[in-house]
């Protein structure tokens, strides 16, 4: 399972744990859901976070463009027919192209690894945010609960739900009166 749908789990569980009162018989459930993904793309806070997971991201992958170019450059002047090289100095540029191809590796899973981490810790603390959200909302509007929908790519939590169900639109607007 990956941590977004961790989160989101977390964030449904959330809200049955701490916004749910006990239920009388006879009482009606009322059930909303939510699009926990837009609401983090259409908030205020939601959108400068996403920009700048993106700006750190175009960081790291300028710095990975720059050393490709450099593996580049050095693997085209070995290749170069009109540079004659003694063994010696060949076998020492093979060597430094294969040390910097070594390294070159080992910076592109660092940087995927610090990518994918900042990414998770965004998703996990806007999962919080949104719940306490959802949580207002739930309260103001008196649901039993409310539910993140999903998405294709993750898991698909609501197969079908009535639109007039879908609490997604106030959920944004509480986000952004909670976290301007």
């Amino acid at each position: 399972m990956t941590s977004v749908a961790q989160a989101t789990w977390l964030g449904v569980a959330v809200l049955l744990v701490q916004g749910v009162a006990p239920l009388h018989a006879g009482e009606a459930v009322r059930v909303g859901v939510m699009d926990q993904q837009m609401v983090i793309e259409r908030t205020k806070a939601g959108k400068l976070a996403l920009e700048e997971v993106k700006g750190y991201s175009m960081t790291r992958q300028k710095i990975i463009h720059g050393d490709e170019q450099e593996l580049k450059d050095l693997e085209q002047s070995l290749q170069d027919p009109n540079v004659k090289l003694a063994d010696q100095a060949r076998q020492e540029k093979e060597e430094q192209l294969r040390g910097k191809m070594e390294a070159f590796q080992r910076r592109l899973q660092e940087f995927n690894r610090e990518v994918q981490q900042k990414q998770r810790e965004m998703v996990v603390e806007y999962a919080q945010k949104i719940a306490v959200a959802a949580q207002a909302v739930a309260q103001k509007e008196g649901y039993t609960a409310i539910l993140d929908k999903g998405n294709e790519a993750l898991i698909r939590i609501v197969l079908y739900h009535q639109p007039a169900l879908d609490v997604t639109d106030s959920i944004i607007k509480e986000f952004d009166r909670q976290n301007p």
